[in-house]
């Protein structure tokens, strides 16, 4: 099966996520995103995610992009 880089970005947002520990909740709340955006993102579906919006999760997670983009 062909994974989509929407599905990896959903899977590596998971994964660092649970790595620190965040709630779908809390990780929104220092992203300055929309919980349901965050739910969206990680969901077997996800959407292409914009820029601002990966760099927003990043500095949430106190990461550079490249690291958060390191499938």
């Amino acid at each position: 099966m062909n994974t989509t880089i929407n599905q990896k970005f959903a899977n590596r947002l998971r994964e660092l996520r649970q790595k620190f520990g965040y709630t779908q909740e809390k990780l929104a709340e220092l992203a300055g995103v929309d919980y349901k955006h965050v739910q969206l993102l990680e969901s077997k579906n996800a959407p292409a995610a914009k820029l601002d919006t990966v760099e927003k999760i990043a500095k949430a997670f106190k990461i550079d992009v490249s690291k958060l983009l390191k499938f």
